[in-house]
């Protein structure tokens, strides 16, 4: 019997405990470590912030569900991997020996690497978590009281840009059905070259279509931009050229922010040499397996991928739900190659399709493959985006609760993709 241990309880690591189970069967224990119960749904944490999703409908506790999969459930988190012993040294100290890692961390949020940013220590909001996003409700609660500028993007290394436009849309929608939109002036601030460009090197006419976007909401931007440090109600950003110099400074009065961090690998990955790059995200092969340590697997916002491009400022590669999943469905067909004595031959198809909600209507991007060139490069602005993306939180939190193995999110976007299509032949 061999030991299979997924570290991370996340959108991949909830995933990828089922696709182990199900693809190992009885006979390999398989164990799922987490810090704390809870599973959340992170794709809806812009809907907690304004307080139209609540977090008993975005997270679920793991346990029972875990034990209906006889899969054993550690909820004390990691704090070392000792990868030359096949360890996993947890935060209370208890020793776990495997035969395969499957690391689905997600990312440690980079706040420290700007000065004044942050929820915790710093005058910003953020939507990476949901107890950031219920923090950040509050404080918009407090903000409605007396409305004023709101600033809304991400910093200079960051590779998640989908969910600050989408935070800046939602927030735009709010404002308007309370009335108080006419009182708020907007700014939109982030290091992509452009609006649009999402860590993709835009995706389409993604461009335009953004840029659209915010002149008819009247959210203003400034792009290429480095944020030097935050004070309480005060952002000092730095706006360079296409050569990456010095072209202009701005200080920028808020009464609420919302910025979106650089990531960083988790200190228990980080510490590890040979796993990682420099950030901390760990290296793999196209079998989703580590060059060095053959019997380590990694899925998720956790991997090494590169950028897309070079740009003027630091901007990451962003990693979307189906190429999760995608990646999840890869490493456990992989394992269980190895375990049978054959070698491993699955790859996670990296497409980036994205479905991001603007409140009242959304955009899907569809990338395939993320990294151009490109066989199929679409994005379409509807309000069936919007519905899109509330059926997707119903379907994702449907599948952790039954523990299904399927993976029906690329056909549901393509299918509503080609029929768009023919809506408008």
């Amino acid at each position: 019997m061999s030991h299979i241990v997924v570290l991370g309880a996340g959108i991949g690591g909830v995933p990828a405990a089922y696709d182990l189970r199900k693809e190992l069967g009885k006979e390999h224990q398989v164990t799922l470590v987490n810090k704390g119960e809870k599973f959340f749904f992170t794709p809806s944490n812009p809907w907690a912030a304004v307080g139209w999703s609540k977090s008993e409908k975005i997270s679920v506790d793991l346990t029972r569900y875990m034990a209906k999969k006889k899969i054993s459930f550690k909820t004390n988190g990691a704090k070392k991997i000792d990868a030359q012993n096949n360890k996993l040294v947890l935060d209370d100290g208890e020793i776990i020996e495997y035969d395969y890692l499957v690391i689905t961390t997600g990312p440690k949020l980079a706040f420290h690497e700007v000065q004044g940013l942050g929820p915790i220590d710093g005058h910003t909001q953020s939507i990476c978590t949901l107890e950031h996003s219920e923090a950040a409700y509050k404080a918009y609660q407090k903000f409605l009281k007396n409305p004023g500028p709101i600033v809304v993007g991400a910093v200079q290394g960051a590779s998640c840009y989908g969910p600050a436009y989408e935070f800046a849309m939602i927030l735009d929608t709010d404002l308007r059905k309370r009335g108080v939109r006419d009182q708020v002036p907007m700014t939109f601030v982030t290091a992509e070259p452009y609006i649009g460009h999402l860590g993709l090197g835009g995706v389409g006419d993604s461009k335009g279509l953004m840029e659209s976007e915010m002149r008819n909401r009247h959210i203003k931007w400034i792009t290429n931009a480095k944020i030097d440090k935050v004070e309480a109600g005060k952002m000092f950003v730095t706006e360079v050229d296409d050569k990456g110099e010095d072209y202009q400074s701005h200080e920028l009065d808020f009464d609420f922010s919302m910025m979106l961090p650089a990531f960083l690998g988790v200190d228990a990955v980080m510490n590890v040499e040979g796993l990682n790059n420099p950030r901390g995200f760990v290296l793999i092969d196209e079998h989703q397996r580590n060059p060095q340590f053959k019997n380590i697997y990694s899925a998720g916002v956790c991997v090494a991928i590169p950028p897309v491009e070079i740009t003027p400022v630091a901007t990451g590669a962003p990693k979307t739900g189906y190429m999760i999943e995608s990646m999840v469905t890869a490493a456990a067909k992989n394992i269980k190659a190895e375990l049978d004595g054959k070698e491993p031959y699955a790859k996670a198809t990296w497409n980036a399709i994205c479905l991001a909600d603007l409140g009242d209507t959304g955009v899907a991007f569809v990338a395939l493959p993320q990294i151009p060139p490109r066989n199929t490069t679409w994005a379409k602005k509807g309000k069936w985006v919007h519905l899109a993306k509330i059926a997707f939180e119903k379907y994702f939190m449907r599948k952790i609760k039954t523990g299904s193995t399927d993976s029906l999110f690329e056909r549901y976007v393509l299918g509503m993709m080609k029929i768009k299509r023919l809506k408008e032949k």
